[in-house]
C-alpha cells in the first residue's frame, strides 16, 4: 500500500472517530446541562405583559422654535388596588411625511431629583416613542403619577404632533 493511500485511510478513520464522538457526546452533553430558560426562570422574574390600554393625554403641535419645552404625563389610579402603569412620550409625524427620526429631537426626563436626565426615543413608522418597559412602575390606589419630559426639536424642519399616553397593565 502506498503512503499517500496510508494517510487518506488514516485521515478517514480519524474524522470517522470524530464525528461518532461528538454524535454520542451531543445528547450526553444537553441531558446533563439545563436548558437556559429553565436556569434563568429560576433566577429572573417574568417578562411584563403588553399593556391592557392606553390613557391617552391632550396633544400638541411639534415645536420647531429649537427652544427646550416641558410636558407633564400625569395619571391617577382610581382604583382601590395598586396598579401597573408606564408614562410613554409619542412624538407622530405628518401621515405624509416627512417621517421624523431620534436625531431630529432631544428629550429629557426629569428625575425625582429635579435634574434632566436623556431619554433614548425609538423610531417606528414615523412615529418617535419612548421605552414602556423601562418606565413601568407601581402606582398605589388614589396616588398620583406626575413625569416631566423636556423635548427639544434639533431639526427646524420638523412637524408632527406630541403626544403623550400613559400605559395600564393587568
Amino acid at each position: 500500500m502506498s503512503l499517500k493511500n496510508s494517510r487518506l485511510r488514516l485521515a478517514s478513520v480519524a474524522l470517522i472517530v470524530a464525528l461518532s464522538g461528538m454524535a454520542a457526546a451531543g445528547p450526553a452533553m444537553a441531558a446533563t446541562q439545563p436548558s437556559v430558560a429553565a436556569a434563568s426562570a429560576g433566577t429572573q422574574e417574568q417578562a411584563p405583559a403588553a399593556p391592557t390600554d392606553f390613557v391617552d393625554l391632550p396633544t400638541s403641535p411639534v415645536p420647531a422654535d429649537s427652544a427646550p419645552h416641558e410636558f407633564t404625563v400625569t395619571y391617577r389610579n382610581d382604583s382601590s388596588a395598586d396598579r401597573t402603569v408606564a408614562p410613554q412620550f409619542l412624538v407622530t409625524s405628518p401621515d405624509a411625511g416627512p417621517f421624523l427620526t431620534p436625531a431630529d429631537v432631544k428629550l429629557e426626563r426629569r428625575t425625582a431629583h429635579g435634574c434632566w436626565e436623556p431619554v433614548q426615543t425609538g423610531a417606528q413608522t414615523g412615529t418617535l416613542f419612548t421605552d414602556l418597559t423601562t418606565a413601568q412602575r407601581t402606582l398605589p390606589a388614589g396616588e398620583t403619577l406626575t413625569q416631566v419630559y423636556r423635548l427639544t426639536v434639533v431639526n427646524p424642519q420638523a412637524q408632527g404632533t406630541v403626544a403623550p399616553r400613559v400605559a395600564l397593565y393587568g
